[in-house]
């Protein structure tokens, strides 16, 4: 009669077999999380310098003075304009998109209103139009408007390619009197805010230099 004999060295292998690769399965379960979260930051950190060079390279700038216009007898700017171009190495940027703002101690225009068509005549209407901020209502004939006057070195579309210049005009309310500071800020549609800051002069002549 055969004698039987308990054995479990086998079945002792087969668990740890088993525990093995359970241990492989989730250690590459868990490398697949860690390195599936390191190529997602990677992207992210990706996209944020490219949109930094982006909005770096889509900026302009402002050639020469800034000069204030009046023809109301020293009383009061009523429209200030000035040369932008693309600084160097940036790209081409549609200036129609571009939003612009008014603010004096007594007078905000939030959004001043783009004009395809105007002219300096234009900018001395809608000058005489714009309202201290209290009496603004949401009416936008009284936000003021802006305007391209004359383009240098440019074809006929609203895009400021490089190594052209756009002399934009922008009308002022009449609380830009003498000795007034101003901000008109200028928003591309890419790019950072440009600020201009300036204040109208001592003495209010057809002509003004604006510092």
């Amino acid at each position: 009669m055969r004698t039987l004999f308990k054995d479990d060295n086998a079945f002792t292998g087969l668990e740890a077999a088993i525990v093995l690769i359970a241990f492989i399965v989730v250690a590459a379960v868990f490398s697949y999380v860690i390195l599936g979260a390191g190529f997602f930051t990677t992207q992210k950190s990706q996209e944020v310098v490219h949109t930094g060079v982006q909005q770096a390279s889509s900026s302009m700038e402002v050639i020469g003075n800034v000069y204030g216009i009046s023809t109301t007898g020293g009383e009061n700017l009523q429209y200030i304009k000035f040369t932008i171009g693309n600084t160097a190495g940036g790209t081409a940027l549609d200036v129609s998109k571009m939003v612009v703002t008014y603010t004096d101690p007594e007078t905000r225009s939030p959004d001043v209103k783009y004009n395809s068509t105007g002219n300096a005549d234009s900018l001395k209407v809608a000058s005489g139009k714009m309202k201290k901020s209290p009496d603004l209502e949401d009416d936008s004939d009284k936000l003021g408007e802006w305007c391209i006057l004359e383009k240098v070195n440019a074809n006929t579309d609203t895009i400021l390619e490089p190594g052209e210049q756009f002399i934009i005009g922008v009308s002022t309310p009449g609380t830009a009197k003498v000795n007034v500071p101003f901000t008109v800020n200028l928003q591309p549609s890419v790019g950072a805010v440009f600020a201009l800051k300036r204040t109208a002069p001592a003495g209010i002549y057809p002509v003004n230099i604006l510092y």
